[in-house]
C-alpha cells in the first residue's frame, strides 16, 4: 500500500537575499553561486513541512504498521534542474526549530520578510533568528538524523529514503517542524571539500513546490506490504496458462471519491481457452472459473493517464492479494488528486529465481477518474 502527504507549506532560503521570504514561489531551489575565481557568493537551502497527523493516527489505529515494516520517502519533482555536471548528493535532515512559510517571491520589489528567511524563522517585524545555528544563518536542524540521494551528472527527481527522520516524529522523540534539504557542509567551512563551501560550481537543482500549478506536488510517500494471500479451493494459472494470460478488471468503476478506499479486483483468463467437447458449446471449466496469479510476484502500478507519470511504482507496497473469490489490492484514493484520471498497470513475474523466469507487462486496461 501507498500513501501520499501532500506538503503543508514550504519555502527557500537564499543567503544572498537575507531577509527576503519566498514562501509563495512555485519553484524550490537549492543553489550555489561561484564566482569566476572560485568564491562562493551565494547558497540556497530548501524547507518543507508535511503534516503526519493522519500518518500517526492510522498508526496508532493498526491501519498503517509499526516501524518495521512501514518505509517513508521524500518526493520531490525536477523543474529544469541545471548545471548538474559533477556527481553529487543532497542531504536532508529534520529541521529543530519552526518556522512561517510566508507569502513571498522571489522577484516581489519590494521585498517581502513576512515569512521564514535564510536570517529569520518567523518574518521581518518579530525578527526571531535561527537559534543555535551551526552555519549562522539558513536554519537550523538535528546534525545526527541525516537521509541523502546520489546524483550522476543530470537532473532527477527526488525519492530520498526519510524513514528514520520520519519515525522520530511519530515517536515523539523530536518535533515535526519538517525537512532542510541541502547540500554537505556550510559557506566558509574549513573543509572545502564539502559542497556548499568549495569553490566548485555545481549547478542548481530546481523542485515544483507546493504552489505549483502542475501536478508535481511535494509528497510525504509511506510504502507498506498490505498483501495477503488466502485461497480456498482456487487455484493457480497453469505455467502454460499464463504464457498467454489476459487481465481483466472486475467491478471497475469510471469514477471514485478522493476520500474512498476501494478494493480493486483483477482475474486472470488464458488468452485462447481449451475447448470441451459435449452436447452443448462452451468452454472448460477451468476458464469460467477464476484461478490465481502468481503469489508474491504479481504487482500493480498506479500512472496519470493524460501524463503517463507513475504514481504508485512497482515494488514491495503494490503486491496484489489473494482471497477466496480471486485477486485483488487497496487503493486509497486520497493519495490521489481529484480531477484526475489514472490507469491501472500490472507486472507478472513467472518463474522467479529460475532459468525460465519470465516477465509480462499488462497496460491496456481502462482509467478511472478521482471526484471531489
Amino acid at each position: 500500500m501507498h500513501y501520499f502527504e501532500y506538503a503543508e507549506k514550504d519555502t527557500t532560503l537564499y543567503s544572498r537575499s537575507g531577509s527576503q521570504n519566498t514562501g509563495r514561489d512555485e519553484i524550490l531551489e537549492v543553489t550555489k553561486d561561484v564566482s569566476a575565481a572560485g568564491i562562493v557568493g551565494g547558497i540556497s537551502r530548501v524547507l518543507i513541512k508535511f503534516d503526519t497527523t493522519y500518518i500517526s493516527s492510522s498508526i496508532a489505529k493498526s491501519l498503517i504498521p509499526s516501524s518495521s515494516y512501514t518505509k517513508f520517502y521524500l518526493n520531490l519533482k525536477d523543474a529544469n534542474s541545471r548545471g548538474l555536471n559533477v556527481n553529487q548528493n543532497l542531504y536532508s535532515y529534520p529541521v529543530s526549530q519552526s518556522w512561517d512559510s510566508g507569502y513571498g517571491r522571489a522577484d516581489d520589489f519590494p521585498p517581502i520578510d513576512e515569512g521564514a528567511s535564510y536570517f529569520y524563522r518567523d518574518n521581518g517585524t518579530t525578527r526571531t533568528q535561527w537559534t543555535g545555528s551551526i552555519t549562522g544563518s539558513g536554519g537550523v536542524w538535528y546534525n545526527q538524523y541525516e537521509a541523502s540521494q546520489s546524483f550522476n551528472n543530470e537532473p532527477s527527481d527526488v525519492r530520498m529514503d526519510v524513514t528514520n527522520i520520519v519515525w522520530r516524529w511519530i515517536h515523539g522523540d523530536i518535533p515535526n517542524d519538517g525537512f532542510i534539504v541541502k547540500r554537505s557542509g556550510s559557506i566558509g567551512n574549513t573543509d572545502t571539500t564539502l559542497d556548499e563551501g568549495s569553490s566548485k560550481a555545481l549547478g542548481t537543482f530546481s523542485f515544483f513546490s507546493r504552489e505549483t500549478n502542475t501536478i508535481y506536488q511535494p509528497t510525504l510517500e509511506a510504502v507498506w506490504d498490505d498483501s495477503k494471500w488466502v485461497t480456498g479451493s482456487l487455484e493457480y494459472l497453469t505455467p502454460t496458462e499464463l504464457e498467454d494470460v489476459v487481465l481483466h478488471p472486475r467491478s471497475y468503476r469510471d469514477s471514485y471519491k478522493e476520500d474512498s478506499k476501494v478494493k480493486l479486483r483483477i482475474v486472470g483468463r488464458p488468452l485462447y481457452p481449451e475447448k470441451t467437447f459435449s452436447a452443448t458449446a462452451g468452454y472448460s471449466t477451468g476458464y469460467n472459473t477464476a484461478k490465481m496469479l502468481p503469489s508474491g510476484s504479481t504487482f500493480y502500478q498506479v500512472v496519470d493517464a493524460y501524463t503517463d507519470d507513475i504514481v504508485i511504482p512497482y515494488g514491495s507496497g503494490s503486491l496484489v492479494s489473494c482471497d477466496s473469490t480471486g485477486n485483488y489490492f487497496n487503493l486509497d484514493m486520497k493519495s490521489l488528486l481529484a480531477d484526475r484520471f489514472y490507469r491501472i498497470e500490472y507486472k507478472i513475474i513467472s518463474g522467479s529465481g529460475t532459468t525460465d523466469e519470465t516477465i509480462q507487462y499488462f497496460a491496456d486496461l481502462p482509467s478511472f477518474r478521482v471526484v471531489k
